[in-house]
């Protein structure tokens, strides 16, 4: 976690591009046209970036005395007036769970989306994150913002920054993550600002307020997380954090501040029970797969593997962990974190599970492909039983099996098994070390992945079967399917592996000789 004071070089006035430059023009042509006495102002993100010399495109407009609709109803009006076309505006409606505590309206200008909402101010019930909301000032409604970098304005009358909080650019430029009002209450009001300061924090590398630590690790937030959030907004935040550029320091942020399991819920019983730090060492997994990830500088990994392997990573230390469900059956507690506590997508949880799967199988694997006896004791015990072929013909076919079970995530597999290799996670603390253990898995990574190449086994899970299963019934005289048709598709598909140049006939030859063996042996 970021601790030490943060130097940032802050611009002291904002640069518009051409395109800002022509979208705040027609804004400001349409308040003259109308005589509208409607002040404009850009608000959060956009003015945060400005002026950290960051382009932004997404620009939302607070207006203080209408609504979104009303005014871009005045710029199509204005619009017919200078015979130009119209645009379709779009209205966003009120949805708390999704953060939307007021009605928002979206025109398209210049090709640009622009978002419209009037300033507001709110009040928070006790128990619950949807604010009575109403018309507020630009001060109101910066000091109900959630960090003082994000309750900046941008005026577009005055072509100014204003800073109602008083501390907005001040902490910009020394790298804080600040409340506009005291963070405590600022949680309890809305706990999913607690994430988002994290988010923030890992983002820009700031350093969090200390104040602001000590309430986000209150029991009283902690409990708000749990009660007041939806956990798809839990989810949406995480998801931002993992993608983002700095995902471990969100994630040390978590667990520093005792927030990992309000956040990564567990089901009420699970087996074997976690041990006490595991959080931190699901940190230390994502740490190290990240530096070997950009060690390696995949750059064929996607950003969807990126992702995901990063949660393969920090979910790792519960790859063995399970619950039962109503019925008593066994379900992964990886499963639980990713559709019920963050309610992520099925698929997500499936993939996660797979590479911690193929991770394991990658484990026993790398020594045989590492090997270079001709050796005909090559034996994995994930597939005990394989066709009678040589050593480095089974050598592809067990290569060849793994990575048609795990597909385009084979490298992420390969990443996250140097994680499991008893050799290499020997806990040291020491950084000249550390560097040292992971120079030593890039370079198996690298054998690793030269070795599979060289095997010809690139996409091999596109590869096509030579005979199909009315093939086999012939060969074999049935005139159904079932599992003896399933075993010979196996079988088949492990003969191909092992015979890339064979052809279909030769297939059908190989079989009709081994089911002709078996015949006469049994």
């Amino acid at each position: 976690m970021c601790t030490s004071p943060v130097c940032v070089n802050v611009k002291d006035q904002i640069d518009l591009t051409a395109k800002e430059k022509q979208i705040f023009d027609r804004l400001i042509e349409v308040l003259r046209h109308f005589n509208l006495q409607t002040q404009l102002r850009v608000a959060g993100g956009w003015v945060r970036d400005k002026l950290l010399g960051k382009e932004c495109y997404d620009i939302d407009i607070a207006l203080d005395n209408m609504l979104g609709k009303e005014f871009c109803e005045k710029v199509n009006e204005y619009l017919l007036s200078t015979g130009e076309e119209t645009h379709g505006i779009g209205v966003i409606q009120c949805n708390p769970d999704q953060s939307k505590h007021l009605e928002t309206a979206r025109m398209r200008l210049f090709d640009v989306w622009i978002d419209f909402v009037n300033l507001r101010s709110e009040d928070y019930s006790e128990n619950s994150r949807i604010p009575t909301m109403k018309f507020g000032t630009a001060e109101e409604d910066a000091y109900r913002r959630d960090l003082t970098i994000n309750s900046l304005f941008y005026n577009i009358n005055t072509s100014s920054v204003e800073d109602f909080t008083g501390r907005g650019i001040m902490d910009l430029k020394s790298g804080k993550i600040v409340t506009p009002l005291p963070p405590k209450q600022t949680f309890l009001d809305d706990p999913l600002r607690v994430l988002r300061a994290i988010r923030f924090g890992a983002r820009f590398g700031f350093v969090l307020d200390e104040e602001l630590k000590i309430a986000a690790a209150d029991d009283d937030v902690k409990a708000a997380i749990a009660d007041k959030i939806s956990r798809e907004r839990i989810g949406h935040e995480i998801d931002l954090m993992i993608t983002g550029n700095h995902p471990v320091e969100a994630m040390a942020h978590i667990s520093e501040l005792q927030l990992f399991w309000a956040v990564f819920t567990l089901p009420p019983e699970s087996e074997p029970s976690t041990s006490e730090g595991c959080e931190r060492l699901c940190v230390a997994c994502m740490d190290s797969t990240l530096r070997l990830l950009e060690l390696l500088e995949l750059s064929s990994f996607t950003d969807d593997q990126r992702r995901l392997c990063l949660y393969a990573a920090l979910f790792l230390p519960f790859k063995k962990t399970i619950y039962r469900d109503n019925k008593g059956k066994k379900i992964p507690v990886v499963s639980y974190i990713f559709r019920n506590s963050l309610k992520l997508k099925a698929s997500d949880a499936e993939t996660v599970l797979s590479l911690h799967l193929a991770a394991e199988k990658f484990v026993s694997l790398i020594p045989l492909i590492l090997s270079n006896e001709d050796s005909q004791i090559l034996e994995v015990d994930w597939k005990r039983e394989i066709i009678d072929v040589s050593a480095a013909s089974k050598l592809r076919v067990l290569a060849g099996l793994l990575l048609r079970e795990i597909k385009e995530f084979w490298r992420a597999a390969l990443v996250l098994s140097m994680l499991l290799r008893p050799s290499i996670t020997a806990c040291t603390t020491n950084s000249s070390n550390k560097e040292s253990e992971l120079d030593k898995k890039r370079e198996l990574c690298d054998r690793i992945e030269k070795a599979t190449l060289e095997l010809g086994l690139e996409k091999v899970w596109e590869l096509k079967p030579l005979v199909n299963g009315k093939d086999i019934m012939n060969v074999l005289q049935i005139k159904s399917g079932g599992p003896v048709v399933k075993e010979w598709q196996q079988k088949l598909l492990e003969w191909q592996l092992a015979h890339p140049s064979g052809s279909a006939d030769e297939c059908i030859d190989w079989m009709r000789q081994t089911h002709s063996k078996r015949a006469r042996t049994e």
